[in-house]
């Protein structure tokens, strides 16, 4: 999902930002030096003058004049790191500084955004979602066997270990996860739970029920003239580390929906993106309502979990607990 303007001219401030404070600390660090190091400034000096003597040659025609500065330029430049180490100093204490290396703080690499923009990107979207509130209660401190008895609490136990192994493996295993059965049995809760795990490891996460989903996706798609536009514009569902969808089947069902789950969950299999999908579905229900491709990309690709069991919820408003209690 795209940023707003105003959101993105938000990224790009914090980066002119960083460039500013940054470019004063090295202005801060060449200030100290030239007045503790003696020598120092007067070698950055001669390498100016030099470098506009060997470029007067150069003009004149005289071509070993290049190579001449070259060799030139690297001994000054030795001389200078001797200098910096032999008073204390780190080799690359006057080497331009950035607090992301790899886009040299522009958010861009080859035109395209770099790893610490995306993730800026993905957690202003993150608090958007308004996730944090939910993850408030559908965490792991809040479980509780309580609610299931025999087959269910089977089915439930079974998926809890599910959801622990994909947390424990999620960097070394590409894997996904289905959870799927009877309404209010800890499929969304399961889900919550995964993600609260990973955000706090640091994974990006991107949560959306169905509805919201497909309702996002629809608006991009209407909001772009061309295909590659789109894409880009999808990148967010691609490329985070885990997408959530939650209550699958709760959206009106088309050829369009089912076009637009099918690319999304076929272009995370090719990245080997990680996948969560709830739904109050059955399986044969799936087969049904969505493509024999959809059905057999998630049947292949999937964890399957079944949950059953009484609706929780229904069963807590009843009994007046608003929170599920810890076992």
């Amino acid at each position: 999902m795209a940023l707003d303007n105003v959101q993105y001219n938000f990224i790009i401030r914090t980066y002119e930002e960083k460039q500013d404070k940054n470019r004063h600390l090295l202005e801060k660090r060449r200030a100290y030096v030239y007045e503790h190091i003696d020598g120092y400034k007067e070698l950055e000096d001669s390498i100016a003058s030099i470098s506009v003597e060997h470029g007067k040659k150069l003009l004149e025609g005289d071509k070993s004049a290049l190579d001449d500065l070259k060799a030139i330029i690297k001994n000054f430049s030795e001389s200078k790191v001797k200098l910096l180490v032999s008073s204390g100093f780190p080799s690359d204490y006057l080497e331009p500084v950035y607090d992301c290396p790899d886009c040299k703080d522009t958010g861009y690499i080859d035109g395209k955004k770099c790893h610490c923009f995306r993730q800026v990107e993905i957690s202003m979207l993150y608090e958007q979602s308004h996730i944090s509130k939910m993850l408030m209660h559908e965490n792991f401190s809040n479980l509780s066997y309580e609610y299931y008895s025999g087959e269910d609490l089977l089915l439930f136990k079974d998926a809890v270990n599910t959801c622990k192994k994909f947390i424990e493996n999620f960097d070394s295993v590409y894997q996904n996860l289905f959870f799927y059965g009877t309404v209010g049995s800890g499929k969304s809760f399961l889900s919550g739970c995964v993600a609260k795990e990973l955000i706090e490891k640091g994974r990006s996460v991107l949560y959306f029920s169905s509805v919201v989903f497909f309702e996002t996706l629809s608006q991009l798609s209407y909001g772009f003239k061309n295909k590659d536009s789109f894409r880009e514009a999808c990148d967010d569902f691609y490329e985070c580390d885990l997408l959530i969808i939650d209550d699958l089947g709760a959206e009106v069902v088309n050829n369009y929906t089912s076009s637009q789950l099918f690319s999304c969950l076929n272009e995370r299999h090719i990245r080997h993106k990680a996948t969560v999908i709830s739904t109050n579905l059955s399986l044969e229900e799936l087969r049904i309502r969505y493509s024999d491709r959809i059905f057999s990309r998630i049947t292949s690709n999937y964890t399957l979990c079944k949950l059953s069991g009484p609706d929780i919820r229904i069963y807590k408003k009843l009994n007046g607990s608003n929170q599920i209690p810890v076992e």
